[in-house]
């Protein structure tokens, strides 16, 4: 998937991290296990009591096996939802590790 991400290279993405984080930014750079450098970067926090609550964090990195869901985001389209003001939802639970019975 590394060499997949030379293409978002300066692009907005979002990425839905395994315990349950969403995370926007550009991306900056990435290595061969799928750690990312992100920069603008911003977690929405969601509540279902709250509007949406948008947190700063600047440069940021990623490690690969942390991300369960990457893609790129449409900035325009992200500009027009009321984020900070309206939205509320529960938050995104996390990933829980898949057992086998062996």
């Amino acid at each position: 998937m590394a060499s997949e991400l030379q293409a978002y290279i300066n692009h907005s993405l979002l990425i839905v991290t395994n315990d349950g984080r969403i995370i926007t930014g550009t991306l900056k750079g990435f290595d061969q296990t799928t750690n990312i450098i992100l920069t603008d970067t911003y977690e929405r926090v969601f509540s279902p009591e709250e509007p949406v609550e948008l947190v700063p964090l600047g440069l940021y990195i990623i490690r690969g096996d942390n991300i369960s869901v990457l893609g790129e985001l449409d900035v325009e389209k992200d500009e027009e939802i009321p984020w900070t003001q309206s939205i509320k939802a529960e938050p995104i639970s996390p990933i829980k590790g898949l057992q086998f019975d062996l």
